[in-house]
């Protein structure tokens, strides 16, 4: 058996331990494993007839090559965000197949997040066997509760919220702390609740500034050491604004002020208190992964190639109440995954609710 990996999709803490843990367990089995690099890209730039851009975009992965990465974050492939049927030329879907069949590769296992493990879906209708893996830090691929990276990107914002309390105290102000999440709430609205910050505005909720900035000036004057707290979701909606259409691009692609900005400048306008502003942005999936995303990681690895080897393809590794499991690789394309607003979330005291406890699973979503 011949596989072939590659990482697709913005980096997460938690991809290099499911790379070793794949590469060691088909050594294990005798399998040759290959990496491609920058994820879908790295496939489109291989001509099966040139070695030299086979050697560019690809290499052998054994256990010396994957001897430590488990303790960096990022991949070790590099990632892009590549769908082979959007190109400028058209759809290349028949580029990639080419080449895996020139390399004899007999299966793919992709590590990505909703655009990488789409056409992964797709390579897969096509009667090619892929196993895919979740990962995203806003933990918003349907089919799973976990994603790789998720639980990393939560200890980061917790700790730099607390870490900017610091400033914040001194100069008495507010801070309006903005996390990734474009389309989810679910990062800012776990890192806000364990952060114990004194809003949080998600994704799912629009934000009326006219109650929201009240409740800051309150929190404010109510704190003896005179400073509060909000957590933003940078795919926030202020109330009567229409849906973002440049919600998907990156945060240098857009040409609008962000809804942290928006939301602090009018924090200002309104009071007069000045405000801290911060978006997190990139912090939150940089450096080592932690220990959840090492061990997630490892055994999404691991039940990949669990899968192959007995026969299995077009399926995606899965966490379901709290059990590893996998699902039908098209499952993603079946629906959201959103926070549960009405069970988890005050929308008007902008806040975690936690109403129930008994019988959710560890994460609480």
């Amino acid at each position: 058996m011949h596989i072939g990996i590659l990482t697709g999709g913005g980096d997460v803490p938690g991809l290099n331990p499911c790379i070793r843990s794949i590469t060691l367990a088909a050594r294990e089995l005798g399998w040759q494993v290959t990496g491609f690099r920058r994820g879908w890209q790295g496939l489109l730039r291989i001509d099966p007839a040139d070695p030299g851009s086979i050697a560019a975009q690809s290499y052998a992965l054994d256990r010396e090559a994957v001897r430590g990465i488990d303790r960096t974050g990022g991949t070790i492939l590099h990632t892009s965000r590549t769908d082979p049927r959007t190109q400028q030329v058209g759809d290349r879907t028949d580029h990639v197949l080419r080449v895996l069949e020139a390399l004899g590769v007999d299966a793919m296992i992709t590590l990505g997040g909703d655009g990488t493990l789409r056409f992964s879906a797709h390579l897969s209708s096509l009667g090619f066997r892929v196993i895919s893996v979740p990962k995203t830090m806003d933990n918003d691929v349907f089919g799973t509760d976990y994603c790789i990276g998720f639980s990393t990107a939560v200890s980061r914002s917790v700790e730099a919220i607390n870490a900017l309390r610091t400033t914040t105290e001194s100069h008495e102000r507010i801070a309006v702390i903005e996390l990734f999440g474009r389309r989810s709430g679910e990062t800012a609205l776990l890192a806000g609740f364990l952060a114990q910050a004194d809003r949080t505005v998600i994704a799912e909720a629009p934000a009326d500034l006219t109650a929201l900035i009240p409740l800051l000036a309150e929190d404010r004057r109510g704190a003896p050491t005179n400073y509060a707290i909000c957590v933003v979701s940078e795919g926030a909606r202020l109330a009567g604004e229409a849906a973002d259409e440049d919600i998907g691009k990156s945060a240098s692609g857009r040409d609008d002020l962000g809804v942290g900005q928006r939301i602090a400048r009018a924090i200002e306008d309104e009071t007069g208190i000045g405000t801290v502003l911060q978006e997190l942005a990139y912090l939150m999936r940089a450096g080592e992964p932690d220990a959840l995303d090492r061990m997630v990681g490892f055994a999404f690895g691991g039940l990949a190639v669990e899968l192959l080897r007995g026969g299995a393809d077009g399926r995606m590794v899965a966490v379901r109440d709290g059990n590893y499991c996998h699902v039908p690789i098209d499952t993603l394309l079946e629906g959201t995954k959103s926070v549960d607003v009405e069970r988890l979330y005050d929308a008007q005291a902008y806040r975690a609710r936690l109403t129930r406890i008994e019988g959710m699973p560890m994460f609480l979503y």
